[in-house]
């Protein structure tokens, strides 16, 4: 009972400084509100438990070729028998290869991300069915029925969850490796969508290219994900040791499919540590960095309390001389900072409410957990623990008179003094502060500086008018030459609409289709002698003519693709100016020759092994890196070579997106069935891709302002109270003759030291956490040098606007009332 009348005392108590009690309250409320929505954030995306069935007995296996820059090869189907033969610590495999089919079906035509399954995926997944059923066993084998299974957020969100949409027929075509019909069997509940954002899930045998012999027997023919589950009994650090003995075996009896270079490997890990390997890195700094906001915010409501403890001094030392304990006065204020504290959380948890919704999707960029991110009852205890440590910590900051001293407090006198001990906490806690604000502040200027590299790094595309429209390939009723007449009809409309320059047909789109395959194919020139460890990849790019011009790409030496290189019996080729360097160099490549090397060549169809002969040098397109690297890249005529992806360049002279309806118009004229979607200029293209890094400036701009702000009223509140306590002092300096422009220097110079105190305690564990974080993130990297002294320069600056005006009021000072305040 004694504690609730202390309860109401605070209450009253702190009503009587309502400005006070506002200012704390809505700072803890940011640093409270922060750390809960984060945390949120990190329980939904890294701790909550995956929906499948036993998930501690999931696990993902890759297979990755460092040697080859290729940290996910994927596995080939003979690959997989083997392990599935011989790895007994592991009950059951299921595999998943990524595809992309052109579904025609209910609603509009459209491309969707698949995965092709055998049956036993789902039962090795441990998921369950929503609506109908899912693929099995049953479904194997190459006379099986086409059958798919829609994910849950396709099924609600494209086809409004609808039932009748169980037992229909979708034509699901794979462009030149042809097209199957499948029927909608099931529903599957909601789930991670891993390996990708997938829409359906298919069946073998809707798949062509899966059934033919050499996906069957190609051992290098490597494009299908493995999971396993592990056998009862067997644990997750066994089935390693296991798979990579068998995986061992494997090479040595196959050696020729794993070239030493190469260095094959295999690994294994839990599959929500998979699923969640993309955000961990950027969701824990984002933990740290709202935990810094929680003590810059408990930092700045200390000099508060302290302020407020000093101002009080003759209340306590009257209580503490009637006969008051330290407990009963540590209580009393234990009780207002309860109270603080709670209203506090209570503002922090209803403001992060909105804030995780925003926060999920931003992190969606790097885990499709968060896309199905709720606000659970984590949200309220978490806030109602930090406010119980806020409340603690504050509660103990003051230091207390007792009955036999005063400890500095008066009880003659009504003017408050600020004692030594009172005034270093209050700098201790402005420089911690300033400290881990200037964390905050230079990982954030790091991210602002490495978005602006990105976005303003040339190209050398003229991409403002260059639109790029998805077109993907249909092989329904239609030979390959049919296929690519079809784009030669489309492009000759396309060229006679008004404001259009030039239309070419393209393979992919920079940056959004291939970012980040980077490992290449092998290939070699002819008089061209491989030194010891030399591997030459290249990019194949398979384009139309006039493909260099509708980029605004300049052909450096020979011609362009024309018409009639598709009538030529003799392969040609244009290559990138870096591939002309390296393996010509000092000499014309013109009529020189490449051919590609690279033995899954053998599975793609339609690309010619045989020697190309190069017909032009084009400047560098690198389509894979924002910022431009030495690219080597084979261009192949659409004619003679694969045509997958499928999509049109068009080089318009007025707005590019003014030419979206009448181009879908001439498509759709052209084939009722045919999607045309995605239609966006380079330069938004570039811009989607920069997403996520638009966003972590975002993010973290915000924190490190937030923490900024707050830091600098702390500053500027420790001067403030210095100057008030030292009026005396100045009065009589005045009086002495001293110039008010010395004191105005004085105090800015005060709060100028306290801001180099942080910078330098902050560039010190700035640079300790960075070391220590870099041992469990490889990724992670020191910030440069520029970032660094432009955050230092920043917060100094801010530092000393902010001790401005404490300056000014000392530079003020009425000589005779301070001569008169004893």
């Amino acid at each position: 009972m004694s504690f609730l009348r202390d309860l109401r005392v605070a209450f009253y108590s702190l009503q009587r400084t309502q400005g006070l009690a506002i200012t704390v309250i809505v700072t803890l409320a940011l640093g409270i509100g922060a750390n809960a929505a984060i945390f949120t954030l990190v329980r939904g995306v890294l701790l909550k438990p995956l929906v499948n069935r036993d998930e501690n007995r999931l696990i993902y296996i890759r297979q990755s070729a460092p040697g080859n820059n290729d940290d996910n090869t994927t596995f080939s189907v003979p690959e997989i028998e083997d392990l599935r033969a011989s790895v007994k610590t592991l009950s059951a495999f299921g595999d998943f290869s990524t595809t992309e089919f052109t579904m025609i079906g209910p609603g509009e035509p459209r491309v969707v991300q698949a995965g092709v399954v055998s049956g036993t995926f789902f039962d090795v997944m441990g998921l369950h069915p929503v609506l109908g059923r899912l693929i099995g066993p049953q479904d194997d084998g190459p006379k099986a029925a086409g059958v798919v299974v829609l994910t849950y957020r396709f099924w609600a969100a494209t086809l409004g969850k609808d039932p009748s949409v169980l037992g229909k027929t979708v034509r699901l075509d794979s462009g030149l490796m042809g097209d199957r019909s499948a029927t909608v069997i099931g529903v599957l509940e909601p789930s991670i969508p891993y390996p990708q954002d997938t829409e359906l899930i298919a069946n073998i045998v809707t798949s062509p290219h899966h059934l033919s012999a050499t996906m069957v027997t190609g051992r290098v023919h490597r494009m299908t994900e493995l999971f396993g589950r592990l056998a009862p009994g067997a644990t997750l650090d066994q089935a390693r040791a296991e798979l990579r003995s068998v995986y061992g075996a494997m090479t040595k009896e196959h050696h020729e499919a794993y070239p030493p270079k190469s260095d094959f490997q295999i690994s294994a890990k839990l599959l929500r540590d998979q699923i969640t390997s993309g955000a961990r890195t950027v969701l824990l700094v984002l933990l740290a960095a709202s935990a810094l906001v929680f003590i810059i915010a408990c930092s700045n409501v200390a000099n508060l309390i302290l302020t407020r403890t000093v101002r009080r001094e003759g209340e306590l030392a009257t209580r503490a001389a009637l006969g008051a304990s330290t407990g009963a006065l540590r209580r009393m204020l234990l009780a207002e900072s309860l109270l603080l504290c709670g209203a506090g959380a209570a503002v922090g948890i209803w403001s992060a409410q909105p804030l995780v919704a925003i926060l999920a999707r931003y992190a969606s960029r790097f885990s499709v957990r968060a896309l199905d991110l709720t606000v659970d009852s984590s949200l309220l205890w978490v806030g109602a623990a930090l406010a119980a440590v806020a409340a603690v910590i504050l509660a103990f900051v003051p230091r207390l008179p007792s009955a036999d001293t005063s400890n500095g407090h008066s009880l003659s006198s009504g003017t408050a003094r600020i004692t030594g001990s009172t005034n270093r906490r209050q700098r201790i806690f402005a420089v911690t502060q300033i400290a881990a604000s200037f964390v905050l502040l230079a990982g954030a200027s790091t991210v602002i500086t490495t978005l602006i590299a990105l976005q303003t790094a040339q190209t050398g595309l003229d991409m403002r008018h260059v639109l790029t429209i998805n077109v993907p390939p249909m092989a329904h009723g239609k030979t390959p030459q049919q296929v690519v007449d079809f784009y030669k009809e489309a492009i000759r409309r396309i060229d006679a609409l008004p404001g259009v320059n030039k239309t070419a047909f393209g393979l992919a789109v920079p940056w959004r289709d291939v970012g980040g395959s980077g490992f290449g194919l092998q290939f070699s020139a002819d008089g061209h002698t491989h030194t010891s460890g030399e591997d030459p990849r290249a990019q194949l790019r398979v384009v139309s003519p006039r493909f260099f011009a509708a980029l605004g790409v300049p052909i450096l030496s020979g011609r362009d693709f024309d018409d009639l290189d598709g009538q030529s019996k003799e392969p040609v080729a244009i290559v990138s100016e870096t591939l002309a360097k390296r393996m010509f160099p000092n000499q014309d490549a013109v009529g020189r020759h490449v051919y590609w090397t690279d033995p899954v060549m053998q599975f793609a169809p339609g690309i010619n092994a045989a020697p190309h002969r190069i017909i032009g040098v084009t400047a560098d397109i690198d389509d894979e890196h924002v910022v431009p690297e030495p690219i080597v890249t084979i261009y192949g005529t659409f004619e003679k070579g694969p045509i997958f992806g499928g999509h049109l360049f068009i080089h318009a002279s007025a707005d590019p997106y003014s030419l979206v309806t009448p181009v879908t118009r001439i498509i759709r004229n052209m084939s009722a069935d045919q999607p045309v979607e995605h239609a966006a200029t380079l330069e938004d293209v570039r811009a989607e891709v920069l997403t996520p890094d638009r966003l972590n400036s975002l993010v973290f701009g915000v924190f490190a302002a937030v923490a900024l702000a707050i830091a600098l009223v702390g500053v500027a509140g420790v001067l403030a109270i210095s100057v008030s306590a030292r009026t005396r002092e100045f009065g009589i300096r005045l009086a002495l003759g001293s110039q008010p422009q010395l004191l105005l220097k004085g105090v800015i110079a005060d709060g100028a030291v306290m801001a180099g105190a942080g910078l330098l305690a902050g560039a010190a564990f700035g640079f300790v956490l960075a070391r220590l974080a870099g041992h469990y993130f490889p990724d992670m990297k020191m910030p440069g040098a520029l970032p660094v002294v432009l955050s230092a320069f920043v917060l100094l600056a801010a530092a000393v606007v902010a001790s401005w005006l404490p300056a000014a009021r000392a530079a003020r000072i009425d000589v005779i009332q301070a001569l008169r305040s004893e």
